[in-house]
């Protein structure tokens, strides 16, 4: 089952905003990984004080954003032929302009052909 989180610093950023401390970095990139699996197979679920995937393979620009209502944005990675070819992928992030994780989301692993683009969504939800 897809676990996913908004991050402790992505929570504090909103914060300082809000308060008018300090800007909001924009999303600007998802992060790829194959760490979020545990010994029998299971899904890890990620914890909102993560400050990095459990294993990191890859960071790529997001590709766009689309508006899905008033309080839900889709933010939209795909990973091109050849890009993590044969590997099998179990956790993505959203990081910001500051390189900050902003959302994580973990789940059963997904092989990812040589052949074959693949593509990424996550909900950044309100």
């Amino acid at each position: 089952m897809a676990e996913s989180i908004v991050t402790d610093i992505a929570r504090e950023k909103m914060l300082k905003a809000r308060a008018g401390v300090a800007p909001l970095p924009k999303i600007v990139g998802m992060a790829f990984g194959d760490g979020a699996k545990n010994a029998s197979g299971g899904v890890i679920a990620p914890v909102a004080d993560q400050t990095e995937l459990r294993h990191e393979l890859l960071r790529k620009e997001i590709d766009r954003y689309e508006v899905v209502s008033r309080l839900v944005y889709r933010y939209v990675c795909t990973l091109g032929e050849g890009e993590l070819a044969n590997k099998y992928l179990n956790e993505v992030a959203l990081y910001d302009e500051d390189g900050d994780l902003i959302a994580i989301k973990s789940f059963l692993d997904k092989g990812k052909d040589e052949d074959q683009e693949m593509g990424f969504e996550i909900d950044d939800t309100f």
